[in-house]
């Protein structure tokens, strides 16, 4: 049976306050984040990371000085693993964007272990230039630098994967049916941001947001459900796609409806839903009169999401090697220029 080596996207995390700044610096220093020549954005990256750096201290020493998101990430490698099982001799990694184990790490136990494949998965089920695409970028530097040339598959997105809509579907549910006991409820998807240009400039992630959050309403099956797409987390200075989830909070307070919050885009918890979502926003919910604030929990290990990857890997292993994309479907169209299928069709197209 063919060895096959597995490889889990994530973003990561500082793992001790002192990391704070480091990783700071390694995401803004990503071209694919700031996209600036280097000799403008790394001293740009050192200033931003370097300011930063309290703020963030303080949101992390809300959950315990770290983030917990390597954790997170090596239990759902381990679920993936167990329901892999007769995929042949099948090892899951993990490959860190901005903090360790990062990618050259990663790729270096990948060749140790010499698989005859190897297949690349984003724990980003709607693909980003600046999330998947980046992680993308950083791997085949990577593989190339230990000599990694293996036939390598990569799945570029999953945002409607039947697995991943099932497990949402009954996390939102179970949220739901215990808010609405107390007030009318609105669900909320909530989204980490982008700016405009990015998505203008041919990014599907919009796009794919709206497709999860469509199929997780559908799935839910609730005749007149309230309903709406938000966007959390944004830094700096440029116009961000909207509306802002504190926007929509407060839009609620005035409505007088609960809220259901869905970390649409997250499937671990994190900064971002463990802070920006249960502390931030939960407050403001409270000042803007917001009778009922439920948040959802993000898929963690939930079985069916699991499942679900399982199937995108089993998928990708059979596929040719290149990009995958939902187990074949191709779920972009062509003015998505930011779609690694699109461009390796046009690509293809003008060889």
């Amino acid at each position: 049976m063919a060895k096959i080596a597995v490889v889990l996207f994530n973003l990561g995390g500082p793992d001790r306050p002192e990391a704070v700044q480091p990783y700071l610096l390694n995401l803004f220093g990503d071209r694919a984040i700031i996209n600036l020549p280097g000799f403008i954005r790394t001293p740009l990256a050192a200033l931003i990371a370097r300011r930063r750096a309290p703020v963030a201290r303080d949101i992390y020493a809300k959950i315990g000085g770290c983030s917990p998101l390597l954790q997170l990430t090596r239990a759902q490698a381990d679920a993936l693993q167990q329901c892999l099982v007769g995929t042949g001799e099948t090892r899951v990694f993990i490959a860190m964007r901005y903090w360790h184990p990062m990618s050259i790490e990663a790729a270096r136990a990948v060749a140790d272990f010499g698989p005859e494949k190897v297949v690349l998965v984003p724990l980003y089920p709607q693909y980003s230039t600046t999330t998947t695409g980046s992680s993308l970028v950083a791997w085949r530097a990577a593989a190339e630098a230990v000599g990694l040339n293996v036939p390598t598959s990569a799945v570029c997105c999953y945002p409607v994967q039947a697995g991943l809509i099932s497990a949402q579907v009954a996390l939102v549910r179970r949220a739901i049916e215990g808010a609405s006991a107390h007030a009318p409820i609105r669900v909320l998807f909530s989204a980490h941001g982008l700016p405009e240009r990015v998505v203008r400039g041919g990014d599907p992630y919009q796009r794919q947001i709206e497709a999860t959050s469509r199929a997780v309403v559908a799935g839910l099956g609730i005749e007149g459900l309230d309903w709406a797409i938000c966007y959390q987390s944004r830094v700096g200075p440029l116009k961000w796609i909207g509306p802002t989830t504190k926007d929509e909070v407060a839009r609620a307070g005035l409505a007088g409806v609960g809220l259901v919050i869905v970390p649409i885009a997250f499937v671990s918890e994190h900064s971002e839903t463990l802070v920006e979502l249960d502390v931030e926003y939960r407050r403001h919910a409270d000042e803007c009169g917001v009778p009922v604030f439920e948040r959802v929990p993000a898929l963690g290990v939930a079985p069916d999401f699991i499942a679900g990857l399982a199937d995108v890997v089993r998928g990708a292993v059979e596929a040719p090697a290149g990009l995958a994309c939902e187990v074949g479907k191709q779920p972009c169209a062509t003015k998505f220029r930011g779609c690694p299928m699109i461009r390796a069709q046009a690509q293809a197209d003008t060889a």
